[in-house]
Parts: structure tokens; sequence; C-alpha cells
């Protein structure tokens, strides 16, 4: 079964990664997040020790079953390729770069998209920064950047990686060593077998439709293709019609509990990093998942990149903050994006800039 050859399968795609992620929204998931790359992958650090930051540690369900759920569809439709060796600590580096950005923003992607179906206009001015570095990562790729071939390898090395989340799982369900909030984001949950279940089946549709957030705008730049953007369409459309159904639905730029901030240029700037670093790597954060979990190896390196930069965001002051009700004044507390964030957002761009354009193509080769 192929959703990618048309764009009602492309849609109705959307439309039931849409529907899971208002799922389990509605099950206990922070309403506006949902359903967050950076975030998810953040909790998870969190849980696994990377990081000390008590309101963010949740071994999260939904990446394990991205994973697996990209894995298991690959494999049932032979589409399952193990393969590695194109400039892996490069990519690990990129994948550094995408959750800082996402951190200083606050959000992946497709959380940009739950976001902007929430009313957040925060999320819109985010926007203009993602579609920016996109076109960035375009005008490399024009330019011949390239992080050169991947080579099928032994069919058990693609596998290291799903292993790694199965792992993961266990030590959650079965033991007590992981952390785990008891307020906070990383304390909103939806129940673990619906998450787990919903990241499988997320994963599986995301697999077969290759659903990517960066692709779909690179898509249109370079070749002028609107099919990917149709899959993306439909989570937006069902995220929309559930928060005014809900009444979550605020047309603003500061809501306390969004967990967002309005500071418009870091947003922007926080968005464009992530797109150029995602066109460069080859996928949005949930497309390194997909990848990771469907054998390349390439992928799941990008993803422990990301792992290491949620590490980093918290260990080193780096993450935003949203804003907030004061519980003792009930004053609203502005979210902000601290100096080292800035800074090291600001870093991350120049480093993309010289991976783009000291990584080209050979001719001839």
């Amino acid at each position: 079964m192929n959703l990618s050859d048309s764009k009602k399968k492309l849609a109705l795609a959307g439309i039931i990664c849409g529907a899971v992620a208002a799922c389990l929204a509605w099950f206990g998931n922070p309403a506006n997040m949902a359903f967050c790359i950076a975030c998810f992958i953040r909790d998870t650090a969190g849980a696994l020790g990377m990081h000390s930051a008590e309101v963010v540690q949740y071994a999260r369900p939904e990446i394990i079953g991205l994973v697996l759920g990209a894995f298991i569809i690959s494999v049932l439709t032979k589409e399952y390729r193990s393969t590695a060796g194109s400039s892996p600590m490069v990519r690990f580096v990129l994948g550094i770069v995408i959750m800082i950005g996402s951190l200083v923003f606050l959000g992946c992607p497709l959380r940009m998209i739950i976001r902007m179906s929430a009313g957040d206009l925060n999320a819109w001015v985010a926007l203009i920064g993602f579609i920016l570095g996109v076109g960035t990562g375009c005008i490399a790729l024009k330019k011949g950047f390239s992080l050169g071939r991947a080579h099928l390898t032994n069919r058990m090395s693609g596998g290291v990686f799903p292993a790694l989340m199965v792992g993961v799982l266990l030590l959650a369900v079965c033991t007590s060593l992981l952390k785990s909030s008891v307020s906070g984001p990383g304390s909103m949950h939806a129940p673990i077998l619906m998450a787990l279940a919903g990241g499988l089946l997320f994963g599986a549709f995301a697999q077969k439709s290759r659903m990517c957030f960066a692709g779909s705008i690179r898509d249109v730049i370079l070749m002028r293709n609107f099919d990917l953007l149709t899959v993306i369409g439909g989570v937006f459309a069902v995220m929309l019609i559930f928060n005014v159904a809900t009444g979550k639905f605020v047309l603003a730029f500061d809501t306390p509990g969004i967990i967002a901030h309005s500071e418009h240029l870091w947003n922007i700037i926080g968005m464009y990093a992530v797109g150029f670093a995602a066109v460069l790597a080859g996928g949005c954060p949930l497309r390194q998942l997909i990848l990771a979990g469907q054998g390349s190896s390439d992928a799941a390196v990008t993803v422990l990149g990301m792992f290491v930069g949620a590490a980093m965001c918290h260990n080193f002051g780096l993450a935003a903050s949203g804003t907030a009700i004061n519980a003792e004044t009930k004053e609203v507390v502005a979210g902000a994006v601290p100096l080292n964030g800035k800074i090291a957002v600001l870093i991350c761009i120049a480093v993309c800039f010289v991976i783009a354009f000291l990584n080209k193509r050979k001719e001839g080769k």
C-alpha cells in the first residue's frame, strides 16, 4: 500500500495522524503539544537521566511507537533497508542543531502546526523562519550540497535503534529506574498503552505517506510539487476542528499555559535553524525517527544528536520558557529566550552554513 501516490491518500494519512494527536490530547497529553517530537525526545532524555529538569522527565511511548510503527510497516511492505555511512558525525551535529532550534521556539515543526491550529500567533510567526530556513537549505542543495551516499549494511544494523527503543519501553514499564515528572508538562500524558498504540499508528502512516514538514516545503521550492503539503494540511484541519470543538482555540500571542513565548525574532530564528538543519539532514525530526525505524543508521545518529541536544538545552540553560501565570500573584509572566539560548542558536546557524557550503558533491562520482 502506497499512500504517497495520490493527494487523496495523503490527505487521509494526515487526517488519521491528526486524529491520533487529537485523541492523545483529549486523554492526557498537553493539548497544545499533543504530539511533539522535540518535546517528547526532551522528556525521554530526562527520563533517562540525561538532564535534571524535573518537570520534563517522562519516557514518551509515542516516540517508541513511531520508531516501531515505521519498522513494522517497512518490514511488512518490504521497504526496510539497513543503510549507513553517510557523514554520521555531521548528522549527529545537525541533530543537536535541530533540537536547540526547536527548544528556543518551544516545539518541533509538528508542534508548530498543532500550535497554529490552536490559534497561537507565535507559531504563525515562527512559520516564516521555518520556510526561510528550508529555503536556505534548498539554495545549498542547488549549489551542490551533499553528505554522500549511504550504503547497504548488515541487515541487523538497521534494527539496533528499534531494539534500543524496545529496551527503553521495557525499562519504563517493568522497572522504576527511569525518572518521571510529578508536575509540569512531563506529568501530563495519555495512558501508556494508548500512547504506544497512537505512536505505532502515527509511525506506520507517516512511513507510508513519507510525511516530512521540511520536505513538503522543499518540494514546493525545488519542484513546485505540493503533494506533501496535503498530508500536513490533513493534520492541521483535524487539530483545528478539535481545538475549536473543545474550546482550546485562542487567537492570541501571549496565552498562559500554551508553553510558548512572544519573542518574535527568536521564534523566527529558532525555526530558521530547524528548517535549515532539517534540509541538510534529509528530513524533519519526525522524518528522522521514521527513517531510523525503517533501517537508516544515519537517521538514528541524527536522532541520538537530538537526544544530546535536548540534554544540552536543559543542562546549559538554552531552552526558552513559556508564558505562564504566577501561582502566588496571579499575574501573567511572559515567556522568554535566555541569553545562552540566543547565543547557542546563532552558533547553530553558523554551523549549518559551514556544513552546507563545505560539503559538496564530487563531480563524476
